[in-house]
């Protein structure tokens, strides 16, 4: 499987597409003048950086953000500025790619404690109770 430190030596930022458009994000009046949204596009089936494997888990696991040229779409325009909105973007690349990469923790099953049996059983004993002292007393023969 990736190691994490694997992953960070592998400079994925050659085969990125990065685009800019304008931003609907803070700027005043200077916004409708300035391309300071960043779009990254990370074609995952044609990247040559990432095995078989890696590339399986991405497109299942990442599958709402990735469409169907098998593109990885992100965009950041919380920024004012180009650069900053593209660190950001690139950053939340990889920060995705790793929590993908990174292997599901498996469940150990547990089994609920006893108490909790005596105390559903208590409860309905109780409730059972009420119920029957709601009740009208049976006609004498």
């Amino acid at each position: 499987m990736l190691m994490q430190e694997d992953l960070l030596n592998r400079l994925f930022e050659n085969e990125f597409i990065l685009t800019h458009t304008r931003s609907s994000g803070p700027g005043g009046q200077h916004v409708n003048k300035v391309n300071t949204r960043v779009e990254l596009r990370f074609n995952i089936p044609a990247s040559r950086l990432l095995s078989d494997e890696e590339k399986g888990l991405l497109m299942g696991k990442l599958k709402n953000k990735i469409n169907s040229d098998g593109d990885l779409i992100l965009t950041s325009q919380s920024e004012r500025t180009q650069l900053k909105n593209k660190q950001r973007v690139i950053e939340r690349f990889y920060d995705l790619i790793k929590k993908a990469l990174k292997p599901a923790k498996k469940r150990i099953p547990t089994k609920p404690p006893p108490q909790s049996d005596e105390r559903r059983l208590d409860e309905k004993r109780k409730l059972s109770e009420k119920k029957q002292e709601r009740k009208p007393p049976l006609p004498l023969k």
